[in-house]
């Protein structure tokens, strides 16, 4: 017991150094964790004997369900809304022509039997989204016209299509769907038990969250960890998509309006991190490298199936009525990389159906590695090649912990007569850490204060700080483009509605203190109070 808890520590830990060195070099962090578990696994340096694939289905179903779930939490719907209609068809239908397409090669070309040919398909038919994220994130890579959205949506969500895709070949290859009315009613209760489940769930969720006063901080935390768990357990009892019900619970809780939903991010940024490492880990230690060897040809033949042929043809068909340009169809399937979700449904074939005709799980496991190694690694050269980098903005403004971990926490302090503040100048006050005053309500006047300004007794002097309560004001936040009207005006020439005090500008990483004579600027980011 000992033992197996120390390697376990050993491991996070390593793992946690790989990431920071894979920042360093270049290749995606989710790689090496793979390597790591290949290192430590049968035909490894330390030889721990692990071949279970139902333990490892269970463990790697658990992973899954947090990624997914913070996949849709952690997407700012706001930022995502404009490309939604392209992403979920990319989704949804893109994978399953992706899916179809790579079937029919592996048929025609490798010789595979038909059903088996459509259930390897089905099997890598979506993008990885923590491959995507975490590429994103890590190489803080934004794209323009909202491409980051598109991939962060279309990654996180296509995988319940992939695994229903799976659902249904393992059953027409193993005889358990005998008739076109069980596979329609397999897709019915799929997708309609999923839909309902989720509703279901996140009306509870939000209503818990919204009204019940959790005894002990931090128990919310715990409380949507288990919303995530219900999510799936529910809908895969009844039927529906587990991977589908988490994806829409994640969204709805992560965009509604709830207490501490930075901690919530934060929180389920760091165990989705921890998941990945588990997950990722896992799989390496599961595999047997010599068997790669065996599998390579194989792997490498499907892989340029799906990244040259059936990837492309899902992108161009489904992107191009939409007008979308080349340069970024270009993109969009290059970014089409296949990797952990992929590997998990291998593992859940194998345990399903013992009559696969090949080694699909290293067919997978090889051709993901292919894909992270040589997609992953060059996809930020790609975009920078298609000149569809976008440098002016800041890819986690598409993640909602970018959205409220803003520097606007806001609290208001009352001056009584005897405040050490009463009589001295802002300029001569200690103020705590990355705080500054924005604003003196002084008898029925406000006042923008300078270094020079005087506390005075029975001020409000509302406080800009960093992990303080928030200040009960409606604010607002405005992006300052080429076209706004307030461009280049002095905040002394705007006419706002009364009543509307602009607190605050953000400019280039930093923040304004706003007077009468401060310019607005292009990239402006302006905070009025309503």
């Amino acid at each position: 017991m000992n033992t197996s808890i120390l390697l376990s520590s050993i491991i996070i830990i390593l793992c946690i150094i790989v990431s920071k060195i894979s920042s360093k070099v270049g290749v995606p962090s989710l790689l090496l964790f793979l390597v790591l578990g290949m290192i430590f696994g049968s035909d490894g340096l330390l030889k721990i004997q692990f071949n279970d694939y139902k333990i490892a289905e269970q463990l790697c179903t658990i992973t899954l369900i947090f990624i997914m779930f913070y996949g849709g939490f952690g997407t700012n719907w706001k930022a995502a809304k404009p490309v939604a209609g392209k992403a979920f068809l990319m989704s949804f239908l893109g994978t399953f022509i992706t899916s179809m397409v790579t079937g029919a090669l592996c048929y025609f070309i490798l010789k595979f039997e038909l059903f088996e040919s459509f259930l390897i398909g089905s099997v890598i038919g979506s993008t990885d989204a923590a491959s995507v994220f975490s590429i994103l994130r890590s190489r803080n890579l934004n794209l323009k016209d909202g491409l980051a959205s598109f991939l962060e949506l279309e990654s996180g969500s296509n995988d319940p299509m992939s695994y229903m895709l799976t659902v249904i070949f393992l059953g027409l290859t193993g005889q358990t769907l005998t008739s076109p009315l069980s596979i329609v009613y397999m897709i019915f209760s799929q997708i309609v038990f999923a839909l309902l489940a989720a509703l279901a769930v996140s009306f509870l969720a939000y209503n818990m969250l919204k009204r019940f006063r959790f005894p002990v901080n931090g128990l919310d935390t715990i409380f949507v960890l288990a919303v995530a768990l219900l999510a799936y357990s529910l809908s895969s009892i009844v039927g529906g998509n587990g991977y589908l019900t988490v994806y829409i619970v994640g969204i709805i809780l992560g965009n509604s309006h709830i207490k501490n939903k930075v901690t919530l991010v934060h929180f389920f940024d760091g165990i989705t991190g921890l998941m990945q490492m588990v997950l990722f880990f896992l799989l390496g230690l599961l595999s047997f490298p010599s068997r790669i060897l065996n599998v390579a040809p194989t792997a490498i033949y499907v892989a340029l199936f799906i990244t040259f042929a059936a990837r492309p043809i899902a992108v161009f068909s489904i992107l191009t009525p939409f007008k979308v340009s080349l340069k970024k169809q270009i993109l969009v399937m290059w970014a089409g990389l296949r990797g952990a979700a992929s590997i998990v449904f291998a593992i859940f074939v194998i345990v399903n159906n013992n009559y696969i005709s090949y080694d699909i799980f290293h067919i997978v496991f090889f051709l993901s590695i292919i894909s992270v190694l040589i997609q992953g690694t060059l996809l930020p050269i790609v975009a920078k090649k298609l000149d569809l980098v976008d440098s002016d903005e800041n890819v986690l403004k598409t993640f909602n912990d970018y959205v409220d971990d803003s520097d606007m926490e806001l609290i208001q302090i009352k001056i009584p007569p005897t405040h050490h503040w009463v009589g001295r100048p802002i300029m001569e006050i200690e103020l705590p850490e990355n705080s500054i005053i924005v604003t003196i309500e002084r008898g029925e006047g406000t006042i923008i204060p300078n270094g020079k300004t005087i506390i005075e007794k029975d001020d409000i002097v509302i406080l800009n700080s960093k992990k303080t309560k928030y200040y009960n004001m409606s604010l607002r936040e405005i992006y300052i483009n080429h076209h706004h009207p307030w461009k280049d005006k002095e905040l002394k020439d705007l006419n706002l509605p009364k009543n509307n005090l602009i607190v605050m500008i953000k400019r280039e990483g930093g923040t304004i203190i706003p007077r009468g004579n401060t310019a607005i600027k292009y990239r402006d980011i302006v905070l009025i109070k309503e």
